[in-house]
């Protein structure tokens, strides 16, 4: 595949996957009050996923691989963007396509994990929902707030500073793509606080912070796509300009 091939088939996944995650997203907030339900105890949402059924299973899978589509645009960006060798970007790709596969998982213990412990739970005498919740918080936290939140958050964080601070330096896109991809990056970051408060009580928590933050990374990461698109390829460029 050319580079101008490359860049098509970069910039149009970076648009697409971004779009398909946030509607899968949407389909799942209406459905069962994500995000906002991850921080409900076990009696709350054990007997909500149980009464979802089959098609809250279907949402939760089709929120995950729509999200781990993301990976694909991530991996071929440096050669969309001719930066195969940029040490920067190298390191940075890793980490965002490392992001994706830990924040997969933590969508996808809603597929496999968590259907039998509702059932468990809905079905269940007093003592079996008493085990089954500390099952249910076992695998929420290490699963859900260490691998897909945490460390996936953490990591997708990095690779979105680290290429805003390549698009600045470089000029490989407009400067203010990467100067929105920092402050997205920034207030995203600011989530970390309620995530570290499910270990810490009493940690500073900014409520807006998981939504704004969210929401501005998704955006951005679209705009990438498009401006992928939109870019001109360097020899088009050097065609019109001779020197």
């Amino acid at each position: 595949m050319n580079t101008s091939k490359t860049r098509i088939v970069t910039g149009g996944m970076f648009t697409v996957s971004a779009l398909a995650f946030a509607a899968a997203a949407t389909a799942l907030s209406v459905m069962f009050d994500w995000p906002d339900v991850l921080r409900e105890p076990a009696d709350v949402v054990l007997p909500a996923f149980a009464a979802g059924g089959p098609a809250l299973v279907w949402v939760w899978f089709a929120t995950a691989w729509t999200y781990g589509l993301l990976a694909v645009p991530i991996l071929l960006l440096p050669t969309a963007l001719g930066l195969q060798e940029h040490p920067v970007l190298k390191v940075a790709t890793a980490a965002g396509a490392a992001s994706v596969l830990l924040s997969l998982i933590g969508f996808l213990r809603w597929v496999f994990v968590v259907p039998a412990l509702a059932g468990s739970y809905t079905t269940g005498d007093e003592q079996t929902r008493a085990a089954v919740a500390a099952a249910w918080t076992a695998q929420h936290q290490f699963g859900g707030a260490l691998l897909g939140e945490h460390l996936g958050q953490l990591l997708v964080i990095g690779w979105s500073v680290a290429l805003s601070m390549v698009i600045l330096r470089s000029r490989i896109l407009p400067r203010w793509i990467g100067g929105i991809g920092l402050v997205t990056s920034s207030i995203y970051l600011l989530n970390q606080g309620d995530i570290l408060a499910t270990a810490v009580p009493g940690f500073p928590v900014w409520d807006l912070a998981g939504l704004l933050g969210s929401t501005g990374w998704g955006l951005w990461f679209a705009v990438v796509g498009i401006s992928i698109l939109l870019k001109r390829s360097a020899a088009a460029s050097t065609t019109r300009s001779p020197r």
